[in-house]
């Protein structure tokens, strides 16, 4: 089992970055895929990025592909995501999730971190 706790959301002026952080507990983070999703008020849950057990394969939605990295540090057991270039449109709530295998649906993902918000001004 995996325990996430995310953090890093804020308040952001359009154009400004964020770093996203994803702090997990349990002995086998190692072994999940991870993934970013988002949800704006009004919306469904959406993919943002995800990446495999070891880091090697990432993915991204095409609206942030360029702007967003996905990264993992499996010795610290955490997940990160670095937002550059944000837009209005990226404001949302973002949740980091833990999968057996890698994917971009959310019905995939076993494990949810609470959430962290992210408003970017114009």
């Amino acid at each position: 089992q995996v325990q996430l706790v995310e953090s890093g959301g804020g308040l952001v002026q359009a154009g400004g970055s964020l770093r996203l952080s994803c702090a997990a507990s349990g002995r086998t983070f190692s072994s999940y895929g991870m993934g970013w999703f988002r949800q704006a008020p009004g919306k469904e849950r959406e993919f943002v990025a995800a990446v495999n057990w070891s880091g090697g394969y990432t993915y991204y939605a095409d609206s942030v592909k360029g702007r967003f990295t996905i990264s993992r540090d499996n010795a610290k057991k955490a997940l990160f995501l670095q937002m550059n270039s944000l837009k209005p449109e990226d404001t949302a709530v973002y949740y980091c999730a833990a999968s057996s295998r890698v994917g971009i649906r959310h019905s995939e993902y076993d494990y949810w971190g609470q959430g962290t918000q992210v408003t970017v001004s114009s």
